[in-house]
């Protein structure tokens, strides 16, 4: 028996949440994000606001520009993702098999629910926007490849204007290549933009152009990524709804307004990213053994460096003296700063020998988990260390 494959994506989502707190920006162009000012870029943006070219990702500046009457709304990231996890509370009630992939965006697996699919997708598209007043788009296909493309063809196809797209897309099993065939080939998983050039130039423009071609062929061009473009053309994606998501990384970026060249404001922010980062492997009880520190100069040139530390870790303080030691390895003295980032990987469950000469990092370890608690009772400022 084929998969049923639903994929939920909810329209525009930081600005419908903002909706909710305030209705009277329903139907108005405005943006979530940061000042144009300042560097802000659009985070999200309403419908009335796309329609003016506006998009995410934009620099704020050039969205004013596009539009100077455009609403700005600073982005509150906590309410955002307490909604969403109201949102998956309810996928979740239908099934156990949910595969959330952002903040945004879910993928179901159906297949053994027993209800008519198209009606129960319907109920649960109504139920999100009735109970919780927020829009979604919703495609329904046997694997993830098509259902997720399924979503966007009903986002695209809707004729609404300035308003949600309520997207609702089936794609019946047995007609996924057919469904496809007539797409543009960069809505295919897997067609960057230089992908994309390189088909073009072979006159290839439609996932069904891709289709035509012999395997062999696609496998010649582009490697073992010429395989994956030729079953995704037919359809194919065998790929299980996954239910566990490992946590690889754990990090902390702060884009500064104005470039900082002082050193003991750089260090300042890398102790308080090495806080964060450090209280968010203690709460979900990980440790770390790399140490990344990203930087961006005032030209836009990034770099990363890591290090990887003798054994793992929780403790913001070692977290934070690599994070120093790295920055102080690639930055030339004066050098302004764009953007810095700490971050953790080689993430993985803690593992604590306590030994006789370990009593002082233990205690330290237990001393740290209270001022966690009292963090998150009565909010970070409350306590810290001297």
């Amino acid at each position: 028996m084929p998969r049923t494959i639903l994929h939920l994506d909810l329209d525009a989502f930081y600005c419908s949440v903002e909706e909710t707190q305030n209705p009277q920006l329903r139907g108005k162009p405005f943006a979530v994000g940061g000042k144009p000012n300042e560097r802000g870029v659009v985070a999200s943006c309403s419908y009335a606001a796309r329609a003016l070219g506006i998009r995410s990702a934009m620099p704020m500046s050039r969205a004013v520009r596009l539009y100077r009457e455009l609403i700005i709304v600073p982005g509150r990231h906590s309410l955002y993702s307490e909604y969403s996890q109201k949102v998956m509370e309810k996928l979740h009630n239908l099934t156990p098999l949910v595969e959330q992939i952002s903040i945004d965006e879910a993928f179901l697996d159906i297949t053994d629910i027993q209800d008519d699919k198209p009606r129960l997708a319907l109920n649960l598209q109504r139920v999100i926007q009735t109970e919780l007043n927020l829009p979604s788009s919703i495609g329904i296909a046997s694997n993830k490849l098509v259902a997720k493309i399924a979503t966007e063809v009903g986002k695209k196809s809707s004729k609404k204007k300035n308003e949600p797209p309520f997207g609702f897309t089936v794609v019946p099993a047995g007609d996924e290549a057919q469904f496809l065939a007539p797409l543009p080939a960069d809505m295919l998983w897997g067609v960057g933009p230089k992908t994309n050039a390189r088909l073009a130039e072979l006159g290839i423009h439609t996932i069904g152009d891709i289709a035509s071609w012999p395997e062999k062929e696609l496998v010649s061009l582009f490697g073992e990524n010429g395989r994956d473009l030729w079953q995704h053309a037919h359809g194919i994606d065998n790929r299980p709804v996954s239910t566990e998501s490992e946590t690889k990384s754990i990090s902390q970026e702060t884009t500064y307004n104005v470039d900082v060249s002082d050193e003991k404001t750089l260090e300042k922010t890398l102790r308080e990213q090495a806080r964060d980062v450090a209280r968010q492997l203690r709460k979900n009880d990980l440790t770390g053994k790399t140490v990344k520190v990203k930087l961006r100069w005032s030209d836009f040139t990034t770099i990363t460096r890591q290090t990887t530390l003798p054994t793992s870790t929780d403790n913001e303080d070692e977290i934070f003296h690599a994070a120093v030691k790295l920055m102080k390895a690639v930055r030339k003295p004066n050098q302004p700063v764009r953007l810095i980032g700490v971050g953790v990987s080689g993430i993985g469950a803690p593992v604590r020998q306590l030994s006789l000469w370990d009593v002082g990092s233990e205690k330290s370890r237990k001393l740290q988990e209270v001022v966690d608690q009292l963090q998150d009772k009565y909010g970070k400022g409350v306590i810290r260390k001297g």
